[in-house]
């Protein structure tokens, strides 16, 4: 059973409960002086300790995605972002595993769909990263056989784990219910961390002298997707959306590159990359470079791309809500001046930067974005 999985989180629950009940009903017996009675009770507290421990701990990992599986929690995950020094033909992609979507009624991918672990070979960028795409039930029917759909790159937060938008977020089942209910178009979904050089938190971007992942997100992979898949080709046709660190990422990406992405979404996101221990020197000492990584400073100084924003943020429980109505009344100004950029919001009452706020969130974004894109 996976780390992430309900049984397992039952289990150690159920377990705890045992071991407290069994402690509370052997106390008694355990309450004389000698050698065994104290070890008795001394072991009874510690094994429940563990159990309650243990029990909270996977709750808390479910509901967060800091480990996506036991070799992740135990440092052997070894499945990470390599340079690429070779140019192979069609080697862009590679699909390791393939499984059905677990839903009600999806015993098939005609109508479940598809969940695709790969792993994108950037030609341009010499980053290779895994991914899981999700393909729609429709790509798999015969009446849309020839049809090319749109396509959304989905990103975690830093450090995150891919793992989390599957059973965490659940992206593929809130957008198969959507797709269901008539409320979002079918699209496929590249879902990813934006973390292409562990443990090294890029930013998203093209590092001086270090790793390409603007340019691997922006380019290698809408290629890669579009030639492996039956997804769209033009920036009409792909979004992206992203929480904390991956709602910054989507962002910035669009605005700056709205020739691969015409659609983007930051849940929580902030505007300006951080520079600390985790990131090392993302400008290689150039004070342009990041100011046009300052999404604020852009809406001041760069013309305005043609594109679709929506952020989120909280009135109580977010650090961003300031900086997002700043970001909200700047692109508005714009607009009133002709300008081609878009700016929509999600402003929640109350709600922290956790898994819990981007799940009341995730659903109507999916819904927003799929107004906005395109087949081709």
């Amino acid at each position: 059973m996976g780390l992430t999985s309900n049984n397992v989180v039952i289990m150690a629950v159920v377990a705890a409960l045992l071991l407290f009940t069994a402690t509370i009903w052997l106390w008694p017996r355990l309450a004389g002086r000698g050698v065994t009675a104290v070890v008795g009770r001394v072991g009874m507290l510690a094994a429940t300790q563990v159990a309650v421990f243990a029990a909270f701990g996977l709750f808390a990992n479910q509901s967060f995605g800091f480990y996506g599986s036991w070799a992740d929690l135990f440092g052997a995950e070894n499945e990470m972002g390599v340079v690429v020094d070779h140019d192979t033909p069609g080697g862009r992609v590679k699909v390791t595993e393939s499984r059905k979507l677990n839903v009600s009624g999806g015993s098939s991918p005609e109508t479940g769909g598809r969940i695709d672990k790969v792993t994108f070979r950037g030609q341009v960028s010499r980053i290779a990263s895994p991914a899981y795409v999700y393909l729609p039930p429709e790509y798999f029917q015969p009446r849309y056989s020839e049809r090319r759909f749109p396509a959304a790159l989905v990103l975690t937060g830093y450090p995150g784990t891919t793992e989390a938008l599957i059973n965490g977020l659940k992206y593929p089942q809130k957008s198969q219910k959507l797709v269901k209910e008539g409320r979002m178009q079918p699209t496929i979904l590249v879902m990813m961390r934006p973390t292409v050089a562990p443990p090294r938190d890029t930013e998203c971007m093209d590092v001086p002298g270090g790793p390409q992942t603007e340019t691997f997100f922006t380019e290698d992979v809408p290629k890669a997707v579009s030639e492996h898949y039956r997804a769209g080709t033009q920036a009409r046709s792909w979004g992206v959306i992203g929480n904390s660190t991956g709602g910054y990422c989507a962002l910035k990406m669009a605005m700056r590159h709205p020739d691969a992405f015409s659609t983007a979404v930051g849940l929580s996101p902030y505007y300006k990359a951080p520079i600390d221990p985790t990131t090392g020197d993302l400008f290689g000492g150039s004070r342009q470079l990041e100011r046009e990584n300052d999404l604020m400073w852009r809406l001041g100084h760069k013309p305005a791309p043609p594109v679709s924003l929506l952020v989120s943020s909280s009135e109580r429980g977010e650090k961003n809500y300031r900086a997002t109505m700043r970001f909200v009344a700047k692109v508005q100004d714009l607009n009133r001046r002709g300008e081609p950029i878009r700016i929509s919001s999600m402003i929640l009452g109350t709600g922290g930067h956790n898994f819990n706020t981007w799940k009341r969130e995730v659903s109507p974004a999916l819904e927003w974005m799929s107004t906005r894109l395109h087949a081709d």
